[in-house]
């Protein structure tokens, strides 16, 4: 016994988009999926033996039939995504995905959050003072933090952007290191350079970075300061210890806002060192204004390669 299901798309423009290049849309969902999709005219026609699987593929349709209506292209990446999630949850609310911009890089393109967890970490960060972002490479954790620090700099909400990230993972002490403090920390901070890079051009960046609009700090020039009407990012935080965390999150001052990222599976402190990102989940567990959002390997918006790497490291790592 066969069952079908119809999903009208509204106009060509519309279709044109939910196919892709040369349909490879609908052969993505029939490649993950039991059916067989026919385009007749202004319709998707969903044929299949199981009624299930048919009204779950009726239902993805809808919703990527909602996105691209809206003007969005359907890449690869995204509809890998929509896949997973269905795949998953049998259902999802895409549209709001697509619709949360946070900004614009400086060439026009939109950012925005693409997974249902990107989202949640982005609310998180919108809704509190202080949100650590816990999860594997690739999860958005840094780009998204950067993303929002600069639309709260555009909107005037902040004067400026501070960056801190722990030197520890070359097992060398900035002070035996070449050049004046810029130099001495620049290696580590790269990864938050070439998000800047995509928000800003890069002379305006560095114009930026001249006046302290945009501050670089390693973690160890912190102590001491009461940073107000900043939003400050202490990247790869898995690599401070419990006193340097405590520090840090004791920089803030008024008018301000702290995101800590990092990710728990890749500490680089010597051995015996316990890291401060896991011990801060005990510690602070439940303290209004302050939220941990965990992402994990279905976030991962980097290559579909990365998270096929990521899901094999915990298979592994489980064994």
């Amino acid at each position: 016994m066969s069952y079908s299901a119809v999903v009208v798309i509204p106009d060509e423009a519309t279709m044109v988009r939910f196919l892709g290049q040369h349909d490879e849309n609908l052969r993505m969902v029939e490649e993950r999926f039991p059916v067989q999709l026919f385009v007749k005219e202004r319709e998707i026609v969903i044929e299949g033996p199981d009624e299930d699987v048919v009204t779950l593929v009726s239902n993805l349709v809808g919703e990527m039939i909602k996105i691209a209506k809206k003007g969005h292209a359907l890449r690869k990446a995204e509809m890998t995504y929509a896949l997973n999630v269905f795949s998953e949850k049998g259902q999802a609310d895409l549209l709001s995905l697509y619709e949360d911009v946070i900004c614009m890089t400086y060439r026009g393109k939109p950012i925005r959050p693409k997974t249902e967890g990107q989202k949640r970490y982005v609310d998180a960060i919108r809704k509190n003072d202080v949100v650590f972002g816990i999860g594997p490479a690739g999860t958005g954790k840094t780009y998204l933090a950067v993303a929002l620090a600069v639309a709260a700099l555009k909107e005037g909400a902040i004067t400026r952007i501070v960056l801190v990230r722990p030197a520890v993972e070359a097992g060398e002490s900035l002070g035996y290191l070449p050049g004046d403090l810029r130099e001495k920390v620049e290696p580590y901070l790269r990864p938050l350079y070439d998000a800047f890079y995509e928000m800003f051009s890069p002379e305006r960046f560095m114009k930026y970075v001249e006046k302290k609009v945009i501050e670089i700090a390693p973690l160890a020039y912190m102590r001491g300061r009461t940073l107000n009407d900043s939003f400050i990012i202490l990247d790869e935080a898995q690599n401070t210890t419990p006193e340097q965390m405590k520090m840090f999150l004791t920089r803030l001052g008024f008018g301000s806002k702290a995101v800590v990222t990092g990710d728990v599976t890749q500490i680089d402190l010597p051995a015996g060192k316990e890291s401060g990102l896991k011990i801060v989940q005990d510690v602070l567990k439940g303290i209004p204004g302050i939220d941990f959002v965990f992402l994990d390997r279905s976030d991962v918006v980097r290559h579909e390669i990365v998270q096929r790497i990521v899901q094999a490291y915990e298979k592994y790592e489980q064994r």
